[in-house]
């Protein structure tokens, strides 16, 4: 099911269906804290966390985080009753959750909650570690055999992602769950590594990220607070201070009288960092006094808080025995907060795990059973890949029409067909390497006229006399080698082949993105991650090279050899570009000889032209004359005429070719790809090496 997971999913619905009766339960006994259906409440929630659901549901919480030596191990001793061991230059390694319980009988058990980032092999190690105590003082040995099963130690690796879980009931003990973190590392030392560093950063964001967390942030008055980072943290995740509660340590640390004394009063006050659960304070064993017991601990905090400047204060947010209190408040406030959306959450996990399982299939023990499933995920991977092609998208698969949420990938033939469309667009009015302007015509600047360089006809007429007469041979004046149009072709044309490549790259990515989603929609994700790997990737690799290999045989005529076709259209095309040449021809000499036949709008007649006084003769001769002296020029303006019509007649052949519309049989149509692999597919799947790779 999911990694890391023993929590069955019926145990997952019957903690869901437990969830919602204690919903109910409780919302007319806010008042009665301790009552069963809260205990009953918790427990569930412990429940879920124990078996590792909060790696996937946040769950409601309260999380220790300070600064290192800030004094939070001293706060969750005063909290649990027990001793955590603890030296001065040690800190932390772990989470540690503490689940305290009001019971007949003192008990302590502990074990190990592996990380994410474990193995299958060390996750079954870690959960074999399981201690029960009965005499408390043999709780600090269990606490360095933890240590030792985690791998925590000076060489090799100081922290551990793992979560020490910690159950203590007792007849003393509130009935509260709280998680103490590793102490917020400034720097890195001989102890810590700069890996330390970010690593315990990394864990302790984490938690406090988790918008169901209530977070304790514990502040040293040893240490300026505002130069105490878990406070600029708690702000970055909880700007509002919405779920945030202050705790300040060591206030005996103050001098009496002293601006730091009364700033930090200030700040218990809730005047100067404002949270909405605002601050409580506790004076906590001292290293002088770290073998007092509990009873004398809390003797010594009382007759602190009753004395000086700290005797003004309300008593309910000084001292263990209120903190206690105010925590089981703020843990079951916050969870009957949050209860509605974690019953969502869990549910959703649950049909998430369901849909998990049904893509997994039935049992898979032989070979048979292998080859069986992969014959299924192929007949629907053909008849999906098939519906695609077709343009049918009535599969679920495929969406609902409305929705754009992965939809138009999958939708594979509406995804070719615009790109296609685009491609052929691009090659339109994007394909010349140059665009060629009349000499008074104004440049247009447009994205896709700034893409390639303009040139007038004069200017480009001028470089092909150039070329004719570096070029000369045998032919009369005025008069060229048909081999000019071809060579002036394959300088025009040379963006085509990078436009091709990258529609032909674009297609193959569309493709390849549509298969991966396919499989990971008909089987479960480490399946398809190794049928995609083992099998379609390759298939896809291969098809992609075909299909650049036919594209170069499509590009040999228009990349090299000499100008050749048989389409009529070539010899309209010159016809159509001489035409309107002559037509801008004449008109600009009638505007030389009756300027108010050409002024205005094209339409008028000549009899609309008041005043008009010209000569048959005159009319005649400057609609027929069009001589060029320069034999050079001549040439030079028919070679540019036959080029311009053989681009036109061109420029269709490859993009018509490429997408398929009307290619000849030899070619390789770029959906085809997906196509072929839709039938090769299963039967690679079917190959014994293809099932040891997915099941060996």
């Amino acid at each position: 099911m999911l990694p890391h997971i023993s929590y069955s999913i019926e145990g997952l619905k019957l903690t869901s269906v437990a969830l919602k009766m204690a919903s109910s339960d409780i919302q007319d006994q806010t008042h009665r804290l301790q009552s069963d259906d809260h205990l009953k409440l918790l427990d569930e929630i412990d429940k879920l966390r124990s078996q590792g659901i909060s790696h996937y549901v946040s769950l409601p919480q309260l999380i220790v985080c300070g600064d290192q030596s800030s004094g939070k191990s001293s706060v969750l001793e005063a909290i649990s009753g027990i001793s955590f061991p603890s030296k001065d230059n040690l800190c932390t390694r772990f989470a540690t959750e503490v689940i305290l319980r009001k019971a007949t009988t003192v008990s302590v058990s502990i074990r190990i909650v592996p990380s994410q980032t474990r193995s299958e092999e060390q996750c079954s190690r870690l959960t074999q570690f399981s201690e029960t105590l009965e005499d408390l003082k043999d709780f600090p040995d269990i606490i360095e055999k933890a240590k030792v099963v985690m791998g925590i130690s000076t060489a090799t690796s100081a922290f551990s992602n793992d979560v020490l879980r910690v159950e203590i009931s007792g007849p003393t003990r509130p009935s509260l769950t709280i998680v103490d973190l590793p102490g917020l590392i400034h720097s890195e030392n001989k102890l810590q590594s700069s890996a330390d560093v970010s690593m315990v950063w990394e864990m302790v964001r984490g938690y406090m990220t988790n918008q169901r967390s209530i977070i304790l942030a514990i502040i040293s008055a040893k240490n300026d607070y505002a130069n105490q980072i878990v406070l600029k943290l708690a702000k970055e995740v909880d700007n509002a201070g919405l779920r945030t509660l202050g705790i300040i340590t060591k206030p005996d640390t103050l001098s009496i009288g002293s601006e730091s004394e009364a700033a930090f009063v200030d700040l218990a006050r809730n005047q100067d960092v404002t949270f909405r659960l605002g601050w409580h304070l506790l004076r906590n064993r001292s290293y002088e006094t770290r073998d007092a017991s509990s009873e004398e601990r809390d003797a010594a905090e009382l007759a602190f808080f009753s004395q000086g400047i700290w005797k003004d204060l309300p008593r309910s947010m000084v001292g263990i025995t209120p903190l206690q209190g105010r925590l089981s408040k703020v843990l079951l406030n916050q969870i009957k907060a949050e209860l509605p959306t974690l019953v969502k959450d869990i549910e959703k996990g649950v049909d998430d795990a369901m849909k998990k399982l049904e893509k997994l299939g039935e049992k898979r023990a032989g070979t048979d059973d292998q080859r069986l499933f992969l014959l299924r995920v192929g007949q629907s991977f053909q008849s999906l890949v098939k519906a695609a092609l077709d343009g049918t998208y009535i599969e679920p698969f495929f969406g609902e029409l409305s929705s754009d949420v992965g939809g138009d990938l999958k939708r594979l033939r509406a995804v070719i067909q615009n790109s296609n469309v685009d491609f052929a667009e691009l090659m339109r009015t994007q394909g010349q390497r140059r665009h060629i302007v009349d000499e008074k015509e104004s440049v247009s600047t447009d994205a896709a006229q700034t893409a390639r360089k303009s040139i007038t006809r004069d200017d480009f007429e001028s470089e092909i006399v150039a070329l004719l007469k570096r070029n000369r041979g045998r032919e009369l004046p005025g008069m060229y080698n048909p081999m000019m149009v071809g060579e002036l072709f394959h300088l025009q044309s040379l963006p085509w082949e990078a436009m091709a490549r990258s529609h032909i790259k674009h297609t193959c990515d569309v493709v390849e993105s549509f298969l991966e989603q396919t499989l990971a929609y008909l089987t479960d994700e480490n399946t398809s991650f190794n049928l995609f790997r083992d099998v379609v990737g390759p298939l896809l690799r291969e098809r992609a090279q075909q299909i650049n290999l036919k594209l170069d045989e499509i590009l040999i005529p228009f990349t090299r050899g000499h100008p050749i076709t048989y389409n009529h259209y070539f010899t309209e095309t010159i016809q159509n570009i001489r035409q309107k040449r002559q037509e801008k021809d004449v008109t600009d000499r009638l505007r030389i000889i009756a300027p108010d036949m050409v002024a205005g709008t094209q339409h008028r007649t000549i009899a609309g032209c008041v005043g008009a006084s010209l000569k048959v003769s005159d009319l005649v001769s400057a609609l027929s004359s069009r001589n060029e002296a320069d034999m050079d020029k001549y040439a030079a303006s028919e070679i540019l005429l036959c080029m311009e019509a053989y681009y036109k007649v061109s420029t269709n052949t490859p993009t018509e070719v490429l997408l398929h519309k009307s290619p000849p049989p030899h070619i390789v149509n770029l959906r085809e790809c997906a196509a072929q692999l839709s039938w090769d597919l299963p039967e690679s799947m079917f190959s014994v090496s293809c099932t040891n790779k997915l099941f060996g």
